[in-house]
Order: structure tokens, then sequence, then C-alpha cells
């Protein structure tokens, strides 16, 4: 059968971090689209690693490991690696609950597969959904050092767990616009921009204001904006006054269709 093109000569701004482009990426260059990296987060360490190490040196006195992007993973992974152990050979008695699709895969790669991962890929998804009473549990959460969403922690709290929510890795806004990205911004030649989070939203605010200047919303104008999930279309609100399509499922292929979804009928602006 041939390869349907919903995006066949469309021109697509990608924001994911800028280790991370290479999935999307393949995945919008299949559906047909020419892809404009717009990396707006740059992974690093926490600005202290004391309190993810103390929590993993007691990783046998946590019933549940909770997950919530393949960044927290790798962070818990480097860590029990620097103090002689691995996800892989945990503690027989903790258990692993991922968010989305992409964490529960890179826990699979590394031999730690998820003993639960929601039906839907956002935090209240996992809360709703969560195999056992939280009641009596002790709960620890890796998480972005700022910016990220402190329900499950909130959530698990109140239903009485133990909750140890710990700094995992930092996001911060990258240096400056790839100039091809914001040359084809300037003429006018984007179609869409896809969002992976409500910090890659933030960022590339960031990032158009010191390139355009305070125009810089217009460089916005007849661009489809597109969503990954709830949260991330709350923050398009809040920062960009609008968001045109939301994925469903809320990961990457859901994106690429969110993306066919909001440019259909719009002419081609390349």
């Amino acid at each position: 059968m041939p390869t349907t093109t919903p995006l066949q000569g469309r021109t697509i701004a990608v924001t994911r971090a800028e280790q991370q482009l290479g999935e999307a990426r393949r995945l919008f260059e299949q559906a047909g689209a020419t892809v404009l990296d717009l990396p707006a987060l740059v992974i690093g360490p926490p600005d202290e690693w004391g309190p993810l190490d103390d929590a993993l040196a007691e990783l046998d006195e946590f019933h549940w490991l909770v997950v919530s992007s393949s960044n927290g993973v790798d962070a818990v992974e480097q860590r029990l690696q620097r103090l002689g152990g691995s996800l892989a050979r945990r503690p027989q008695s903790l258990k692993i609950a991922a968010v989305g699709r992409k964490t529960a895969a890179r826990l699979e790669a590394l031999g730690a597969p998820a003993d639960f991962v929601p039906p839907q890929f956002v935090a209240d998804s996992l809360i709703d959904h969560f195999p056992v009473s939280g009641w009596g549990l002790r709960l620890l959460l890796p998480r972005v050092q700022s910016g990220g969403r402190t329900v499950l922690a909130e959530a698990f709290g109140e239903a009485g767990a133990r909750v140890v929510e710990v700094a995992a890795y930092e996001s911060r806004c990258p240096a400056a616009l790839p100039p091809a990205t914001a040359a084809a911004l300037a003429a006018g030649a984007v179609d869409a921009i896809t969002f992976s989070s409500g910090k890659t939203v933030q960022h590339t605010a960031q990032l158009l204001e010191q390139h355009f200047g305070a125009p810089w919303p217009e460089q916005l104008s007849g661009v489809a904006l597109v969503s990954i999930g709830p949260q991330t279309s709350h923050t398009c609100r809040a920062q960009l006054g609008r968001v045109d399509s939301e994925a469903n499922p809320h990961d990457l292929d859901g994106l690429v269709a969110a993306c066919a979804q909001a440019l259909e009928g719009r002419p081609l602006r390349g």
C-alpha cells in the first residue's frame, strides 16, 4: 500500500528537547512534511544531585517509582549506575509506573518494563487508573526541577501515600533560534509549530521575542499551533493566545495527526 502523506508540501517547526528531535523528525517526514528544528529545551542536570541520590540509596524502602518522562528514567538510571545498581536490578518489592508510551519504551529498553502504564498518556490518567489504593504506600517521583506539574504528588498525598518528589533533571531555554527556522518564520513559510510540553511553549515565546523583538507575535500569524496534550494547550492559550489542534492520543503519532487536521484545507505557505 502507498504511504499516506497528509502533510505533503507542508513546513512544520517541531519543538522538542535538543537531544530528542530525531524521532519527531522521522514521523513528520514520513507524513510528507519538511521539518524545521525548533529546539526549545536543553536537558541537563538539576542544580544538585543530593536529594535524588539520597532517595535512590533507600530504594528498597519505596513501593513504587513513578516516572513521567524518558528524561526522568535516564536520570534515575544514570544515578543508580553510579551507585552500582540499575533499574533492571532494582529491589523486587519496587514497582514502576510510567506516564506515556515513550517513557514506557525507555524503561523497556533498559530491561525494566513498567508494571503499570495508564490508558491515556497524561498524569491525570495515571491517578484515575492506578491499580492499588495509595493509602500507606511510599512513592518516589523523580521530576523536572522547575516548571513541571505537581498534580501527581498532590493527588497521591491526598490518597494517603507518602510521596518523595525530587529533581532529577532540568530543562533550560536554548541560547537562540536556529537561523533556518528564524528565516522561515520571517518569510511566512512555516505552516505549523508543534509543542510537546508547556515549557516548549514558554521557551519558544522567549526565543521569538529575543529574535524578533516586541512584534514577535506577528510571526505566528497564519501559523497553526498544535499541542500534544491538555496542559500544553493550556500554556499555548496563556502564552500565545490560542491553540488550533490537540493530539489524541497525547504522543508523537497523535501530534502528527493533529497537525494534519489543523492544516486540512489551508493553503500552503512555503
